[in-house]
């Protein structure tokens, strides 16, 4: 009896018949999706102040709204790329896309934190269907010479949703509510939905996996849930509680475990094998090393701007916009350049750029002008947008196609630790230079001498850039609170920012193992443009 394979049993749609299966509608479908995943990434800290208030939460509360989202989205993301090369990426995005809207809407009628932070995990498994499972569409869709065009697109709406949550967040709850925040994914997911069953094309080649590693999947999932977990808790608990430990520990022992499993196992959930590619290899390093510097630079760049500066946060949004801007021009120009001279001179020369970026910021003071910090920006956006494009098709283009999915999780995952490494790391980094600064700086003014309980409040203040100053005090006083406050904070910053450099040129250096593609070849129906 002849097997018949999954690719057999799927009937070819073909992209002769309307827009189903074109690249360009493909990819603008896959776009509306992936936007709203990035973009709750950063919009909803912008709601958080408005969410304490109306359920009347508590701070640890409200930090969950944002961490139980991006665990969720961490844990899942290549077990959900696994589950598109399984069953077909358009099924896995229609999935995540109309789940992430429903639980959008649930989230914006819900009455308590609790239901909140429940469904944002919900939400963040959702997230995880749709990002992979977008890129594998594309993979399989566009022919080897557009591909990094496509990616570039791609990139282009992931970092513009992305900065462009703090604008958008803002002018929602303060000219409506919270619940618009999560509202207004209903729709653009309804959009999302309604384009990918019209033009949305399945492929599925015959190579493709058959069966599920369960075993895999818990051991990956544990592992991936420990670190962030870690990470998530390393700065309430320190790096050197055993509690941290404890989990980074257990981190380690379930990879190592899903390592020797993954070499015993007939249809492994990621495949070893292909990180025998040292572009591969190298791509995903690159993409841990460019999210520790973004994420952990840009989450510091926030706190700066509405804390130092006193910007709320929409204007604190719009003077990101150079970066924001830069990501939105560069990210198509730098896909069609890496597709006439390849990823690595474009790659290396923007973690450079980036560097350069990050070591100019290395020299903020707390008065420093919007013309400077906007070139800093600009080039941290000239910089990280290659990257964005360049490691991802790297990853993507160096993967079988039957693992295309299996690839662009590793890419998500790829960029979710490092962004959680960045803002652990680079917290650590700055609370540990506070703590160093504070009490000669605040001894130097002549301040009163403070409690050790008191002191551990006012650097956690500083650590954020605020200013502690009680309510009352005497203007002279309050001047000096907030000057020792902001220099010491700024200081720290400085640091992080050195540091963040210096990965930055380690990520330079990586980029050189970087080449196109070697599996980057076109998908059933991408002849058809």
């Amino acid at each position: 009896m002849t097997q018949t394979t999954v690719a057999d049993a799927t009937p070819d749609l073909g992209p002769g018949k309307g827009l189903r299966g074109r690249p360009w509608p493909t990819l603008i479908t896959v776009a509306i999706g992936v936007m709203m995943v990035a973009l709750d990434g950063t919009i909803v800290a912008i709601a958080n102040p408005a969410i304490q208030k109306d359920l009347g939460a508590s701070l640890a509360d409200v930090q969950w709204t944002t961490n139980a989202y991006l665990l969720a989205l961490a844990v899942a993301l290549i077990t959900a790329g696994k589950l598109g090369d399984r069953f077909g990426h358009r099924l896995i995005f229609l999935i995540g896309t109309t789940g992430f809207a429903l639980s959008s809407g649930l989230i914006a009628l819900s009455g308590s934190v609790s239901a909140v932070v429940g469904l944002r995990v919900l939400q963040g498994l959702c997230g995880a269907l749709l990002m992979p499972a977008a890129l594998g569409l594309l993979r399989a869709t566009f022919p080897a010479e557009k591909l990094n065009m496509a990616i570039g697109m791609w990139g282009m709406v992931i970092g513009a949703s992305t900065a462009g949550g703090p604008i958008v967040g803002g002018l929602l709850v303060e000219h409506v509510n919270w619940q618009s925040v999560f509202f207004i994914n209903v729709p653009v997911g309804a959009a999302a939905v309604v384009l990918g069953v019209l033009i949305l094309r399945d492929h599925r080649p015959s190579e493709a996996p058959k069966s599920f590693d369960v075993l895999g999947i818990a051991l990956l999932s544990a592992a991936m849930f420990c670190l962030i977990w870690a990470l998530i808790k390393a700065t309430d608990w320190s790096w050197g509680d055993a509690r941290t430990l404890l989990f980074l520990g257990a981190s380690l022992l379930c990879f190592v475990l899903f390592t020797l499993w993954q070499n015993r196992c007939r249809e492994p959930l990621l495949p070893l094998g292909l990180f025998r590619s040292l572009p591969l290899t190298a791509g995903t390093v690159l993409m841990v090393l460019m999210a520790f510097a973004f994420m952990g630079g840009l989450f510091f760049v926030t706190f700066y701007l509405q804390n130092v500066h006193g910007m709320s946060p929409v204007n604190s949004g719009l003077h990101l916009l150079p970066l924001t801007g830069m990501m939105i021009v560069s990210s198509p120009l730098a896909g069609a350049l890496i597709s006439r001279i390849g990823p690595r001179v474009p790659l290396v020369a923007g973690m450079l750029f980036a560097a350069a970026g990050c070591f100019g910021l290395a020299y903020l003071e707390p008065g420093t002008g919007t013309g400077l910090l906007s070139l800093w920006f600009a080039l941290l956006g000239l910089g990280f947008a290659p990257v964005m494009v360049g490691a991802t098709e790297v990853i993507v283009g160096n993967a079988p196609l039957e693992h295309a999915g299996v690839a662009g999780g590793l890419q998500q995952a790829a960029m979710q630790v490092g962004g959680s490494l960045g803002t652990a790391v680079l917290g650590a980094v700055v609370a540990a230079r506070v703590s160093d600064l504070l009490p000669d700086k605040w001894a130097a003014e002549g301040l009163p001498l403070l409690a050790p309980d008191q002191a551990d409040q006012v650097a956690d203040a500083v650590e954020v850039g605020v200013a502690p100053v009680a309510p009352n005090t005497p203007p002279e006083l309050a001047a000096k609170i907030s000057g020792v406050a902001h220099d010491t904070f700024v200081s720290a910053v400085t640091t992080g920012f050195t540091v963040a450099g210096c990965v930055a040129l380690v990520a330079a250096g990586v980029a050189v193992f970087t080449k196109r593609g070697a599996n980057a070849q076109a998908g059933a129906g991408a002849a058809h443009i």
